[in-house]
């Protein structure tokens, strides 16, 4: 029972790991640079692993919910508890060979004394021999010790007549009692063979039953899960994404490119720099939505790497650096052909009145302060310029006036 149950912790435990290791590397995934049928390869190996994950529950609920409790069972059936240790079926076996030894070892008993009498009257009758053979050689022995010793050696030779008949006597019952004590003997043992038969084939039973619950590869769920890893791996098209990635952010994407516009009384209002971030948030040259048969179907689902999150885990080793639409030039912070419109004029200008910088790519400067101004008045009334100490930013074009 602890066997099992210390399998079935490691297979929840496992079961636990996969899940967390599916659910980190899919966020790391829809985060990092991968696209298309690439990325849904990529999201195939994070659902083999949770799918992989239930099986491996499921293997801990049998083992749990089947065989440990199918032994747990077995064991309140065949092994009863006493009350002062032990088990019913332990001492009723150790009882029936005690009491099936019980005569036969009364028997023994005597014969071992028996035995033990008899050979000392031997020795005792050697040693009364020898005493006599002695005696004979010594003259200053009188005839009256001498028969003293006759008379020993005649008694010992009695006791050992008679011990060794007791002797005999006691092997004669013990050998006539031996097949009783066999027969007696054999019939508890084998009363305990069945019992323990019984628990040899319950074991193979259950360690079988457990075999099934281990054994993933004979279930068709399992082997479908990395058919279906298989194919999505299989499925990932190198032509098809690269022609969906210049069709959504190289060559092939929708331009919004610069048409003559009617001037608007609404063109002179200067928007602060939140409500300009706000107008333009995510427009860019590439924001311009598919039309037409521009748009692949089935492709909304993927995402390319400049459309997600920027903050890349440091587990990714796709180096970005040298990526002109990576980082801020891709979120539509800034635009990667903003050197070619920059205009080659620059003109000296003075601030008419304070103004602090409210973003952090916005100038600050006091008023009389002069600075250079770089580019000309967007349509939202704001202008690029340097500072004399070299930063350059943003800042409103209503507050300087051209230096004559």
């Amino acid at each position: 029972m602890n066997c099992i149950h210390e399998r079935a912790r490691i297979e929840k435990a496992y079961a636990q790991q996969l899940t967390e290791w599916a659910k980190r590397w899919k966020q790391l995934v829809e985060k990092g640079p991968q696209y298309g049928t690439v990325e849904k390869a990529w999201n195939a190996m994070m659902s083999e692993a949770e799918k992989v994950s239930e099986l491996h529950l499921d293997v801990k609920g049998s083992l749990m919910n089947e065989d440990f409790e199918k032994i747990k069972n077995w064991q309140k059936e065949a092994f009863h508890k006493q009350m002062m240790g032990g088990f019913k079926e332990t001492r009723e076996a150790e009882d029936g060979f005690r009491k099936a030894q019980k005569p036969w070892a009364k028997k023994l008993k005597e014969v071992e004394a028996s035995k033990k009498a008899y050979h000392a009257a031997c020795k005792e009758e050697k040693l009364a021999v020898s005493r006599e053979t002695n005696s004979k050689a010594d003259p200053a022995l009188n005839p009256e010790q001498l028969k003293k010793l006759q008379d020993k050696v005649e008694k010992c030779k009695q006791d050992v007549l008679k011990t060794k008949d007791k002797y005999e006597k006691s092997l004669k019952e013990l050998d006539q009692a031996t097949p009783q004590y066999m027969e007696n003997m054999e019939q508890v043992f084998e009363q305990c063979q069945q019992f323990e038969e019984k628990r040899l084939r319950f074991f193979r039973e259950v360690l079988l039953e457990v075999q099934k619950h281990l054994d993933l590869s004979n279930l068709p769920s399992y082997k479908n899960i990395y058919r279906e890893l298989e194919q999505n791996i299989q499925a990932a098209d190198t032509v098809e994404d690269l022609r969906w990635f210049r069709a959504n952010h190289g060559p092939g994407m929708s331009m919004n490119w610069p048409q003559f516009e009617e001037w608007s009384a609404d063109l002179n209002r200067t928007l602060s720099r939140r409500e300009k971030k706000k107008a333009s948030e995510g427009v860019t040259l590439t924001g311009i939505s598919q039309t037409g048969d521009q748009a692949l179907p089935n492709k909304h689902s993927s995402v390319s790497s400049y459309e997600k999150t920027q903050s890349y885990p440091t587990e990714w080793s796709d180096e970005e650096a040298n990526n002109p639409f990576s980082s801020t030039d891709a979120n539509g912070d800034s635009n990667p052909f903003d050197e070619d419109a920059t205009s080659a004029t620059e003109v000296r200008v003075r601030a008419l009145y304070d103004y602090e910088g409210q973003e952090h790519d916005e100038l600050s400067f006091k008023a009389g302060d002069e600075l250079t101004k770089i580019e000309d008045e967007d349509e939202q009334g704001w202008c690029k310029g340097r500072l004399d100490n070299g930063q350059v930013g943003l800042y409103p074009a209503n507050y300087v006036e051209a230096i004559q």
